[in-house]
């Protein structure tokens, strides 16, 4: 393990020490995936930057995918392209080199985003595509009514939105993604009609949000919430999610024309 420790080059948050499992809860939703796909254009070739086990890669393109994590690269498909060693902020390509990019909620992981942008900028001809969190709107998820210090801890990891569209130094678009109350990305605003998923240690762990709580915190909240829905209560209080067919939360993407 410690080898694989030693090569870590990514952000905050270790998914060599924790992603064993990812894509068992973390898988593309078709209904974001087509929005991803419909923002890359009419693009032949795409980098995936951060590009974990394969999410949202299109497979009707030449994709070039590019992880830190030994671990996540190890459970891509067999019918992906193999992932190449790096990180964001030094990208192994020549300048101008792909039609277009695309950042899955990864780039809250890098450790210096603006030159990771800057980056992408360089070596992309055409869109890039981002997928992030607006950190002003992650308190629209209930969770927090359990867990207030999680909207705290995750807005200081994501930056604010106008200040991804100012390094990216383009035309960008910004929109809200609506989250399907079916979605199988189990990223934490995917359950917000699903309160008992927040129960399972094995989804949280899918989530790096809940590695930067302490620990008496976390179990403080989740036993409340089992409380809450054994009883009733957090059917009284948010029920009426249970059948939403959409939430629109932080979930945004960013494109840069």
């Amino acid at each position: 393990m410690a080898a694989i420790h030693s090569e870590w080059i990514g952000g905050d948050h270790n998914y060599d020490l924790s992603g064993r499992g990812y894509p068992n809860y973390r898988r593309a939703d078709p209904r974001i995936a087509a929005l991803i796909h419909s923002a890359l254009g009419d693009a032949k070739t795409v980098l995936n930057i951060g590009a974990g086990s394969g999410n949202y890669e299109p497979e009707d393109r030449y994709v070039i995918a590019i992880e830190p994590s030994v671990v996540m690269r190890a459970q891509r498909p067999k019918h992906l392209v193999p992932a190449i060693h790096g990180a964001a902020e030094s990208l192994p390509l020549d300048d101008a080199s792909v039609d277009a990019s695309m950042a899955i909620l990864t780039i809250h992981q890098w450790g210096d985003l603006e030159r990771g942008l800057r980056e992408l900028r360089r070596v992309t001809r055409g869109p890039i595509v981002i997928m992030t969190f607006d950190p002003s709107a992650l308190n629209r998820l209930w969770l927090s009514h359990y867990i207030p210090e999680f909207h705290l801890i995750e807005g200081k990891r994501f930056r604010p939105i106008d200040e991804i569209c100012g390094l990216l130094a383009e035309n960008t678009s910004v929109s809200t993604i609506p989250i399907p109350l079916d979605c199988v990305d189990g990223f934490t605003e995917a359950y917000y009609g699903r309160p008992e998923a927040f129960l399972d240690p094995a989804v949280r762990k899918s989530q790096s949000a809940w590695s930067f709580m302490d620990p008496p915190i976390v179990r403080n909240g989740i036993d409340l919430l089992f409380k809450d829905i054994e009883s009733g209560h957090w059917d009284r209080m948010f029920g009426h999610l249970r059948t939403q067919p959409f939430f629109e939360g932080a979930l945004r993407l960013i494109i840069r024309h």
